[in-house]
């Protein structure tokens, strides 16, 4: 038995810049024939992504996957919403969690393991303009510590 590592496809960079994560979740997406072989290739992009919660299912929105260059005329739509495939016990509490303390559920990273095509969603809080420079002096510190070292 071999062991399977994750392959990381793309990072939300944004995210981490505009949000403090709070809790991690892996979410499995449904998926159209083409969109995984566009996503195996990088063609995605979480920039601007985000995800609901709708009648206990959650949903990611403005996830932009590229239409495959070999696909033909049955090629995915860019940006459609797509389902992403979680626990019920996991849904009630980030369900609780956005209606009770108002975080965002954005997507932070892509990646594929054992074949198949996993997002890991953050349960966030946006962060005001002053954490944002307060996170970037500490990011500059850092580097000079490492420098030295």
């Amino acid at each position: 038995m071999t062991k399977q590592t994750k392959k990381i496809i793309t990072t939300n960079k944004k995210a981490f810049h505009d949000y403090t994560v709070f809790e991690k979740y892996t979410a499995g997406i449904v998926l159209f024939g083409t969109e995984i072989k566009s996503i195996r290739k990088g063609a995605i992009n979480l920039k601007d992504s985000f995800a609901k919660v709708e009648d206990m299912e959650v949903f990611l929105y403005n996830c932009h996957i590229s239409p495959f260059e070999g696909g033909n005329r049955n090629n995915h739509e860019p940006e459609r919403t797509r389902k992403l495939l979680l626990n019920k016990r996991e849904i009630l509490k980030i369900l609780g969690k956005v209606k009770q303390d108002n975080y965002t559920i954005i997507p932070l990273e892509l990646f594929i393991e054992r074949g198949f095509a996993k997002l890991e969603i953050g349960l966030c809080k946006g962060k005001k303009l002053h954490d944002k420079r307060e996170t970037l002096k500490k990011k500059d510190m850092q580097r000079e510590l490492e420098r030295y070292k």
